[in-house]
């Protein structure tokens, strides 16, 4: 499973001219689902990510987590994520997860994180969404499981 989180100052989600999903102040989670990752995966990147200390404290140093700031988690399943880009000129797909495995992963994900974080948004599973936000920093990670 692969995290790409962004801090952010706001950023929203729409699907058809529709937002689906808005947040302020917080994380905006790009998240790939390879093959080999399972329910436990999901449920250990959401403690991560939730905790992972990319806000600044008082001083300025990146040591408070989203929990911490009581900042928002805006979640888009990003399937190219998983792509192997290792050689060519054309990305291979063949490590990313069948939409049927993806889905529950991807759902247990936000229903984890629910559970441990009183703000979370999401776009659409699989929907062509149009993603709009405003970096803070810029701050951009990759966690992994």
């Amino acid at each position: 499973m692969i995290g790409l989180i962004q801090r952010v100052t706001s950023a929203k989600v729409t699907v058809a001219q529709k937002t689906v999903g808005e947040i302020e102040s917080g994380i905006l989670l790009f998240l790939g689902i390879q093959k080999e990752d399972c329910a436990e995966a999901s449920e250990r990147l959401a403690r991560r990510i939730l905790d992972y200390r990319i806000f600044p404290d008082a001083n300025g140093n990146m040591n408070l987590s989203l929990r911490q700031v009581d900042g928002g988690l805006l979640v888009v399943s990003q399937f190219t994520l998983a792509a192997n880009t290792d050689t060519g000129l054309r990305p291979s797909f063949s490590q990313a997860a069948a939409s049927s495995t993806a889905r529950p992963l991807y759902e247990a994900f936000v229903a984890h994180a629910h559970l441990l974080h009183g703000t979370v948004e999401t776009g659409i599973f699989g929907a062509d969404m149009q993603v709009s936000l405003c970096n803070d920093g810029p701050v951009t990670f990759i966690l992994q499981n």
